[in-house]
């Protein structure tokens, strides 16, 4: 078990063990100060060098930076140093030595590229902006499941290894699978509607993607963790209604929860929850309203995809969160269900931050004929998703639902210039490793 004690957790007239990262050494002559660092926090280590034993200084004061030591000593008030308390050591046992010359500064005092970043992640997440975007990363994640499980959601695990991509054979990434070709899922769309069909009818997932896209941007990545949420027996409306609800849950975690590790990124008390009732806009009316920012150079038309620059254009003109409703029939997924009173019109939506776009959704085509139907009108062999579509002949009700990405939320809750800072671990077209 680990029985030392946090640094944030050490109080005056406790011996103590911490153990930690050596932060930063400073000698001073006759006395030298060490400063511990651990999850929680920074303790300073206050050597008398000329009271102590040599080789209880040497172990403390000779050890390179982000070395790994554990130190038992008493703990004493010392209104000058950091926290307030200091470490009186007895002993400094050396864990872990890190060579002296380190291939970026985990204190942040001397600015690496993010590539460099990103080749030594573990050293990165020492530094307090990574650790502080991660440990927000985590809060989200936490409070998009209880609201989830607030709403009656089970939560599922579908296969990331199919036999046919969810939207086709476009943007795949291939694989052998005991001798038969399989490909790396793209989304669990199917999966979570199969499972709306079943005796769980509403559910949810946390889960990778692979999308093989050749983009080499600020915001997009191969391999993305993705919530999905769907329901039985709702409407496009109501799924709008739920991805809002998550979407708030999430910023009202992190306001409440990440005062700490908003400080450190920069923010203080300027972070703020979305107000409720996000505008929902047709995609009629969104267009007009790009057209008239007079932003792009060529207005857009009905049935064209909005470029980036006009989902800026547009996020500016509303100001915050909204939803963009009404879609063309023809730029949907074949699973998107059309409007009953115009076929042109899908029952698809986005929510759109200022920025980009953040989460795809809509009411789902639910019979069998008319699902068929729309496999055909995009190029798709039906038999090939038989294991899907055989299963709307044996009563698969109405259902609505959505997905969106971690690090898009993350990405914009927090205004970073780049996806790949929300991610650990990032895959793009150019980074397999680490």
């Amino acid at each position: 078990m680990d029985d030392r004690t946090h640094t944030a957790d050490a109080e005056p007239g406790e011996r103590v063990t911490v153990a930690g990262w050596v932060h930063e050494v400073r000698d001073l002559g006759g006395i030298a100060f060490l400063i511990l660092r651990d999850r929680t926090g920074k303790i300073q280590v206050k050597f008398a060098t000329d009271e102590m034993d040599d080789e209880l200084v040497d172990a403390g004061t000779n050890a390179s930076r982000e070395s790994v030591l554990s130190v038992t000593g008493t703990v004493e008030e010392e209104p000058r140093a950091p926290t307030g308390v200091e470490v009186v050591p007895e002993s400094v046992e050396l864990l872990a030595p890190a060579e002296p010359e380190l291939p970026l500064d985990p204190s942040g005092k001397v600015d690496a590229d993010l590539s460099t970043r990103l080749d030594n992640r573990t050293l990165d997440v020492r530094a307090g902006e990574s650790k502080a975007i991660f440990e927000i990363r985590a809060e989200i994640l936490r409070a998009v499941r209880e609201y989830f499980r607030s709403v009656g959601c089970t939560e599922i695990n579908t296969p990331k290894i199919v036999a046919t991509g969810t939207e086709g054979g476009t943007e795949l990434f291939p694989l052998t699978y005991f001798g038969q070709e399989a490909f790396m899922n793209q989304s669990p769309q199917l999966f979570k509607q199969l499972m709306v069909g079943s005796g769980l009818e509403r559910v949810f997932e946390v889960g990778p993607i692979f999308r093989a896209e050749e983009h080499n941007t600020p915001r997009h990545l191969n391999e993305a963790t993705m919530i999905d949420f769907e329901s039985a027996f709702i409407d496009h409306n109501e799924a709008m209604d739920v991805c809002e609800g998550t979407l708030l849950a999430a910023y009202e975690a992190v306001a409440e929860n990440c005062q700490e590790q908003l400080e450190v990124l920069g923010y203080g008390d300027s972070f703020a929850v979305p107000d409720a009732g996000f505008p929902r806009l047709t995609y009629e009316e969104a267009i007009e309203r790009i057209n008239a920012t007079g932003e792009l150079e060529e207005q857009l038309l009905w049935g064209d995809d909005l470029p980036t620059e006009g989902e800026k254009a547009l996020g500016a003109d509303v100001g915050g969160h909204y939803f963009i409703t009404d879609w063309p029939s023809e730029i949907k997924p074949f699973y998107i269900q059309d409007r009953d009173d115009d076929p042109q019109l899908s029952k698809g939506f986005d929510l759109m931050h200022p920025e980009m776009e953040l989460v795809s959704g809509g009411q789902r085509e639910h019979r069998y004929d008319a699902l068929v139907e729309g496999f055909e009108q995009q190029g798709l062999d039906p038999e090939a998703f038989e294991y899907y579509t055989k299963m709307f002949k044996y009563g698969m009700p109405p259902h609505a639902g959505w997905a969106y990405g971690v690090e898009r939320l993350v990405m914009t809750m927090l205004g970073l210039g780049n996806i790949r800072e929300a991610v650990l671990f990032p895959r793009d077209r150019q980074r397999l490793s680490p």
